[in-house]
């Protein structure tokens, strides 16, 4: 039964470092762009729009062109998250033996 108590005692270990990775993945900004960087958006970790930014420029251009560039920008910081993501909380699962690629249940 040991052997289940130190793998219960290292599953809560994980837990907490997750959490803490988590907490600190809010906290942090990425950018996502479009239109050679004439939309910019600025997302939280927690995919939280902190900032969006439209040049003068577009003002003047159809409004499905400015949707459609702040709907990639969108996407764009989307993925960024994603790779922030998985950089930072790979890092607290490869502690573990989890294998690459592995999806967490959260």
């Amino acid at each position: 039964m040991k052997g289940l108590g130190d793998l219960m005692k290292q599953a809560q270990q994980m837990q907490q470092k997750m959490a803490e990775a988590q907490e600190e993945l809010g906290k942090k900004e990425v950018t996502g762009n479009a239109g050679a960087g004439m939309v910019e958006i600025v997302m939280t970790g927690r995919y939280d729009v902190r900032r969006v930014k439209i040049s003068d420029e577009l003002l003047g251009e159809d409004k499905e062109i400015l949707e459609d560039l702040v709907a990639a920008a969108v996407n764009d910081a989307v993925r960024n998250v994603e790779q922030l993501n998985q950089d930072s909380l790979g890092g607290v699962a490869s502690g573990m033996g989890i294998p690459p690629g592995f999806k967490m249940p959260f």
